[in-house]
C-alpha cells in the first residue's frame, strides 16, 4: 500500500471518528443539564468558530505535507492535519446534536461569545483588541498568504509554513483558553483544554524550528 494512500485513509478515518465521537459524547453526557446550549452560548460559539479555525489549519498542514521534502516537518504537518480534522469533526457532531448550524450566521462575525456582555476584550484579528465580534479571527491566514504558501517550495515553503502555523496556533489558543474556562459543558471544556495543551507544545516546537532556520515568528493578526 502506498504512503499517500495510507495518509489519505488516516485523515478520512480521523474525520469519521471525530464526528462520531462528538455526537456520542454530547448525547451520552448531560453534565448536570439535559438542555443543549443556546445559540448565543460559549459552547456553540466556540464549536462554530474553532471548527472554522481548525479547518484552515488542516488546509495549511495538507499543503506542507504534500510538498515538503523535510521528513520531520511532514510528520508534524500530518499530526496537525489529522488531529485538528478529528477535533473539527467532533465539534461538528456536537453542533448536529445541539441542532445548531456548523457556521455562524452570515454577517454575524466571530468571537462574540467571548464578549461577556461587552466587558471582556479579545483579539480583533488586526493586531488590536475589541469587546465585540470580529470579521477575521486572530491567526487566520489571508487568501494571499495561502496562495503564497501553495507556490513556495523547499526551505522557503517550510519556513513560511512554520510562521503561518505558529501564528494560527497563537490565535486559536486564545479562543480555546476562554472556552476552557467558560463553556457550560464539561466535554467542551475538556476539548478546549486539550487544544491549549497540545498547541502550546506545538508552538514551542515551531519557535525552536524557526530559530534553527534563522527566521522570526509573524506578528499575531
Amino acid at each position: 500500500m502506498s504512503r499517500p494512500f495510507v495518509l489519505v485513509a488516516a485523515v478520512v478515518a480521523a474525520l469519521i471518528l471525530g464526528a462520531a465521537m462528538g455526537m456520542l459524547i454530547s448525547t451520552a453526557r448531560g453534565d448536570g443539564a439535559d438542555a443543549p446550549p443556546s445559540a448565543e452560548s460559549v459552547d456553540v460559539g466556540f464549536a462554530q468558530d474553532m471548527r472554522v479555525h481548525h479547518l484552515q489549519a488542516v488546509t495549511m498542514a495538507g499543503i506542507e505535507r504534500d510538498r515538503t521534502s523535510d521528513l520531520n516537518l511532514r510528520g508534524i504537518a500530518f499530526d496537525i492535519e489529522s488531529t485538528q480534522l478529528s477535533q473539527a469533526s467532533e465539534m461538528s457532531g456536537w453542533l448536529t446534536v445541539w441542532v445548531q448550524p456548523s457556521l455562524p450566521a452570515a454577517g454575524a462575525g466571530h468571537m462574540a461569545w467571548m464578549s461577556e456582555g461587552g466587558t471582556h476584550s479579545h483579539s480583533n484579528g488586526a493586531g488590536g483588541k475589541t469587546t465585540g465580534p470580529v470579521q477575521r479571527m486572530p491567526g487566520m491566514a489571508s487568501t494571499d498568504e495561502l496562495n503564497k504558501l501553495r507556490k513556495l517550495s523547499g526551505a522557503e515553503l517550510d519556513t513560511y509554513f512554520l510562521q503561518l502555523m505558529l501564528r494560527h496556533h497563537e490565535g486559536g489558543s486564545e479562543m480555546a483558553q476562554y472556552a476552557a474556562q467558560h463553556a457550560s459543558k464539561g466535554y467542551v471544556r475538556n476539548l478546549a483544554e486539550k487544544i491549549v495543551t497540545s498547541q502550546t507544545s506545538e508552538m514551542n516546537l515551531m519557535k525552536s524550528l524557526l530559530a534553527q532556520r534563522g527566521a522570526k515568528p509573524l506578528p499575531l493578526s
